[in-house]
């Protein structure tokens, strides 16, 4: 971190980063924001089929993706756990549902592949396991991808779930692993999985968030992939090494709020 925005220094720039994320990382915001939509429920299984699925459709305009997830939770009835456990091939007949590229056949595989995992483990954080081979947040990401794309799918859905072997700095798996691991202390996070330390976590990478970061010299990579991440990380893991994930509230808001 040499080239830092405007000459800050690396204490200035913690400062201002850590007031941000006080700023941006308040419940008031959920109004407007798909996470939302999963804070309509309570329980842990719930919490985590709406926040995949809610992270997985996390892309074009906020609004449309609001109107998808309260259409997901019309079609669950209101219980995605027990729609996910119970479902049959009849319930998928007559039912429409597309966001983007997002469609009913990558619904129906995922609440499918959803159950399987279900049957065998009793939350979806064990699909998140430690790789042997592959260190970190990574190697779970890696884990999680070919646990779901065992089940049966048309590979149109293989695109719904990113590969950071590829490259691919694979935001919305990392919005939802922040989502379940950081704590709610402000009523924002859900805090309900305690196998991932916080510390690990990555965060989810989009326009804002990588604008910002390179404004500020933490990111020097051109393009956005996993590579830029990972030096983003570095870098904020100087600044709080045991929650870097927190910093996505003051990138996120910084860019896409303040227009920083």
């Amino acid at each position: 971190m040499d080239n830092l925005y405007n000459g800050l220094s690396f204490k200035e720039l913690k400062v201002f980063l850590d007031e941000k994320t006080i700023q941006f990382n308040q419940s008031d915001f959920l109004a407007d924001d798909p996470l939302g939509v999963v804070h309509r429920f309570s329980r842990k299984e719930d919490i985590e089929i709406m926040g995949l699925l809610m992270a997985t459709i996390a892309w074009g305009n906020r609004k449309s993706i609001i109107t998808s997830g309260n259409r997901l939770v019309e079609i669950f009835e209101n219980e995605p756990y027990q729609f996910v456990l119970n479902h049959t091939d009849a319930d998928f007949a007559h039912l429409h549902f597309v966001h983007r590229t997002f469609q009913k056949s990558d619904l129906q595989f995922f609440v499918g592949a959803l159950r399987e995992i279900y049957k065998k483990q009793i939350s979806l954080e064990a699909a998140f396991t430690e790789n042997p081979v592959i260190t970190g947040i990574k190697g779970r990401i890696v884990n999680f991808r070919t646990e779901l794309l065992s089940y049966p799918h048309e590979k149109r859905s293989e695109k719904h779930l990113a590969n950071p072997l590829k490259k691919s700095a694979a935001k919305r798996i990392n919005m939802f692993l922040r989502w379940m691991v950081r704590d709610n202390s402000t009523g924002v996070d859900f805090g309900i999985w305690n196998s991932i330390p916080k510390s690990d976590l990555y965060l989810p990478l989009d326009v804002h968030t990588s604008n910002i970061g390179r404004k500020l010299g933490l990111i020097t990579r051109k393009q956005d992939d996993w590579q830029a991440l990972e030096e983003l990380m570095e870098n904020l893991k100087q600044l709080d090494p045991k929650d870097p994930c927190k910093y996505d509230f003051a990138l996120f808001g910084l860019g896409a709020i303040e227009k920083f």
